[in-house]
């Protein structure tokens, strides 16, 4: 194998299929690396964990076709490092050797027959607004949980609603659901729960894309943007009645600005050390935040909010809170509660297709 192209050109589809090869041990060696096979002046590159699979294709000045697997994470740091300009790629024996200016490496190559064969996706395509469902995504998957342990809850559920497609992801902590009207992707009553990890690579993938081609298989799904295709195994089992940890109703109801809430918020985190929440205390005009460790100090400070119900305490884990806002759009925002023990909702009234459930921490 042998061709010339750009720096950035090789960088990209190296680091991008590189984002899906295994870092973890025990994983097969060969998972490690990345496959380049080159076609003519289409080079494509994929990385596999087996769960996740990134494939991109770069156009460059093709000379010997040829496959070659090459460690994922050294070569993309490699190329990256060279100058700007163009870089030449060539296999001799069993290494590669990548020069640009006066720089030259050789690295050993993995043996390319231990890659694992990787089939075509199936299901039919279905093309979405790339820039609904990056917001969606962008939304919903910081609710999943990063806990294997659990693997249901790492999964983001797709569910097909009556008025399009409903995204829906919890690590039983917080709760994150997101509905995209008029998007029919599944069939009536079908639903998939797909890797939080995968849908977080697609959300970077996403960028100032168009659109994104998604198909289903009994098994796996896949999604092509662009050049690039993002391949993932769907997770088994069933997801939580998440609709029966919605309450029906809430008795109180804080408005407030989206903005000034998370910088005060913000604020006063920096006294919740070792776990401590912050402690909203909601009046009939007024939100006062406050933050107590002991042996370290406290924080205290007062916002304008507009409150209807009972004077009530409610105490939150500080960064599932900002999180919270943060993606909640509007430049105003609304927290509904029942008490200081049950679920409080975050939404706004700018995007009722948005809310997220939060649960409230004990306090003394």
């Amino acid at each position: 194998m042998k061709f010339r192209c750009e720096r950035d050109v090789l960088t990209d589809a190296v680091s991008t299929a590189g984002r899906a090869a295994a870092s973890r041990g025990g994983a097969l060696p060969v998972l490690s690396g990345v496959r380049a096979e080159l076609a003519g002046d289409r080079l494509p590159v994929t990385g596999s964990d087996l769960d996740l699979t990134l494939s991109g294709s770069a156009t460059v000045n093709g000379e010997t076709d040829g496959v070659a697997v090459i460690p994922a994470k050294l070569a993309s740091d490699i190329v990256r490092s060279l100058e700007p300009g163009a870089v030449s790629f060539e296999v001799v024996d069993e290494e590669v050797r990548i020069t640009s200016g006066r720089s030259d490496f050789s690295l050993r190559l993995i043996p390319a027959d231990e890659f694992p064969h990787l089939s075509e996706p199936a299901g039919d395509a279905v093309t979405l607004a790339a820039s609904d469902f990056a917001a969606a995504l962008h939304q919903v998957v910081p609710a999943a949980s990063a806990d294997d342990s659990r693997p249901i809850l790492t999964g983001v559920l797709l569910a097909a609603e009556p008025e399009g497609l409903r995204l829906v992801a919890t690590d039983s902590y917080r709760l994150a659901v997101r509905d995209l009207p008029g998007t029919t992707v599944l069939a009536e009553g079908q639903s998939v729960l797909v890797p939080s990890r995968a849908l977080g690579e697609l959300g970077r993938l996403l960028g100032d894309a168009e659109e994104v081609t998604l198909r289903l298989g009994e098994r796996d799904a896949s999604f092509e943007v662009g050049d690039v295709r993002l391949s993932t195994r769907l997770i088994e089992g069933e997801f939580p009645n998440y609709r029966g940890l919605i309450p029906a109703s809430h008795p109180n109801r804080l408005t407030v600005g989206r903005e000034v809430l998370l910088d005060a918020v913000r604020r006063v985190r920096l006294m919740a050390r070792e776990s401590t929440p912050v402690r909203l205390v909601m009046k009939d005009d007024s939100l006062e935040l406050l933050a107590v460790t002991q042996d370290v100090g406290q924080a205290h400070e007062e916002l304008d909010a507009r409150f209807d119900g009972t004077e009530l305490t409610v105490a939150f884990n500080p960064e599932f809170l900002i999180q919270g806002a943060e993606v909640t759009a509007g430049d105003e925002i609304t927290l509904e509660t029942i008490d200081a023990l049950k679920p409080a909702l975050l939404k706004s009234p700018d995007s009722p297709e948005f809310l997220y459930l939060l649960m409230p921490v004990r306090v003394s």
